[in-house]
């Protein structure tokens, strides 16, 4: 097993919801294994109060999450990325920035919680769907033999995750 630690990157427009979210889950569940980091194309300066509770209630770290541009990571000085995941649909359809060292990308478009309309609780369950939805799809990420896979099998392996649970969030 290598000492190696894997920087990534989850973008989304916003970058206050499910970005946010997936940044969380993966320092937790990556045990220092995994630096995750979350930017947006267009940031909303905040992230979401029910991203920040839901976190809570899971009892990940929710100090230093932040609302950020993209931009911050495609700078001198920024973390030399090895994955960057795109975790909304208008994200992946942008031009990105050009990251230093030619990370590994993968779509796995995740339906926005913070567009739901209605109640609290309805607006609640979103965040929590898409929270399992990240959830699984990070913890099939961990599961990858990354030090044994050529980069075509990578990423048809990361290309599968972001299908994951999709079946479920089309019905």
């Amino acid at each position: 097993m290598s000492d190696k630690v894997y920087h990534v990157l989850f973008l989304c427009t916003g970058n206050s919801a499910r970005s946010i979210m997936a940044e969380a889950i993966l320092n937790h569940l990556g045990q220092g294994r995994f630096r995750a980091y979350s930017a947006g194309s267009h940031p909303a300066g905040q992230v979401n109060p029910y991203a920040l509770e839901l976190l809570e209630r899971q009892r990940l770290p929710v100090q230093g999450l932040r609302s950020k541009s993209w931009d911050e990571f495609a700078q001198p000085g920024a973390p030399q990325l090895d994955f960057v995941f795109t975790v909304c649909d208008n994200a992946a359809g942008e031009v990105c920035p050009l990251w230093p060292g030619q990370p590994v990308s993968a779509h796995w478009g995740i339906p926005d919680p913070a567009a739901v309309e209605g109640s609290a609780e309805e607006k609640r369950r979103a965040f929590a769907e898409a929270f399992l939805l990240l959830n699984r799809r990070i913890s099939l990420f961990l599961s990858l033999p990354l030090d044994k896979l050529d980069a075509l099998s990578l990423q048809r392996e990361l290309a599968r995750i972001g299908h994951t649970g999709a079946e479920k969030a089309a019905a």
